[in-house]
């Protein structure tokens, strides 16, 4: 019984302290990506700021139920918090009110510029089809904010489910990335 308990106790020891620092940190706002989204590392959610600005990284719930459906059924994101039970997105703040959204060579702009990897594909990486982009040419509204994820041209963001509400970011300041 003692050769047991001595192999058995030090790994257990380990998971608990490794499970309950995760919790520790996660309570403390910290989080870790390891999607294409953002680049890969840790982040820490700051309180909401007022002054939002372009190239800020911010988290969001999802809100649109048919995205949240989408993003649940196809694994787009794991089980979380947010409404539907999916975790939240991480993107990049890329418009802000008043900016011009455009679509350039297929592309998304704002302000005339071209954000590259930006183009709405039909079909997803396992070839199912992509719904319709709820996303229209124009200029950003008060209240909300156009959120990409140029690392990759795959990315799930506002080129399909449009623009996000303001008041539904958390800033997301990286820590370390890779």
């Amino acid at each position: 019984m003692g050769r047991i308990r001595d192999f058995l106790v030090p790994p257990l020891a380990v998971g608990i302290f490794l499970s309950v620092g995760l919790m520790a940190a996660a309570s403390a706002g910290f989080r870790l990506n390891m999607t294409a989204s953002l680049p890969f590392g840790l982040y820490r959610e700051t309180a909401p700021v007022s002054q939002l600005e372009r190239g800020m990284f911010a988290s969001f719930c999802l809100e649109d139920a048919e995205f949240i459906r989408l993003a649940k059924e196809r694994r787009y994101v794991g089980g979380g918090t947010c409404q539907g039970g999916i975790k939240p997105l991480g993107k990049e703040i890329f418009g802000l009110p008043g900016d011009e959204i455009s679509l350039q060579d297929g592309l998304i702009a704002v302000n005339g510029r071209i954000v590259p990897l930006t183009g709405v594909k039909s079909t997803d990486s396992h070839g199912r089809t992509m719904p319709a982009s709820k996303l229209a040419p124009g200029v950003i509204p008060e209240g909300y904010a156009l959120m990409l994820s140029p690392h990759h041209a795959g990315g799930f963001d506002s080129r399909y489910f449009g623009l996000v509400r303001l008041s539904s970011l958390h800033p997301l300041r990286p820590v370390f990335t890779w």
